[in-house]
């Protein structure tokens, strides 16, 4: 189903893809990062089943604007028991950047995937761009896994994902050609 939203002039079209749509999703993947390294990771998490949620923007006439991926990480030790996703890769067309596409998706996405029972998110980028969903890096530094600095950031669902840390993670297997 697509639920459409307007953003400016636009109506942006938010759902989850279909398998006729990944293509398409790859095309853009590599047209946003410069590189086929993100569509590799998308298919190879759908391969493995490690993905918790994902969504895609449209334009009114259907035209793909912007993916986004949700993945599994596990927990180890005092944090095993909490449901934690990462949000990798993001991307927009770049003739659709800075129009608030890529916002709008992601406050979507986060809204499902709270739904879904998460407690902890977990996402690597911009703090100025990531902060204003409310995802923090000092919180982050009491997840210990193969990702760390100022750009790693943690965003809590639950009463368990702020206070049930800190917690080890293994992200899922595709993620170790970025390690």
């Amino acid at each position: 189903m697509v639920e459409f939203h307007q953003i400016g002039e636009d109506q942006v079209g938010l759902r989850t893809p279909e398998k006729k749509d990944e293509p398409a999703i790859l095309s853009l993947l590599v047209k946003a990062f410069g590189q086929s390294n993100e569509g590799r990771l998308v298919e190879r998490l759908r391969a493995c089943g490690a993905l918790v949620l994902e969504r895609i923007a449209t334009d009114d006439d259907g035209k793909l604007l912007g993916h986004l991926a949700f993945s599994r990480v596990t927990g180890t030790g005092e944090g095993h028991r909490l449901k934690i996703s990462c949000l990798a890769p993001v991307c927009v067309d770049p003739a659709s950047q800075n129009k608030g596409v890529g916002t709008k998706l992601i406050q979507e996405a986060l809204d499902d995937l709270q739904g879904l029972g998460e407690d902890l998110v977990l996402v690597l980028g911009s703090p100025d761009y990531y902060s204003r969903f409310g995802f923090d890096s000092e919180l982050a530094k009491k997840v210990q896994g193969p990702y760390a600095g100022p750009i790693f950031m943690a965003l809590p669902f639950t009463q368990a994902g702020r206070e049930d840390l800190p917690v080890e993670v293994t992200y899922a297997t595709p993620f170790r050609e970025f390690e």
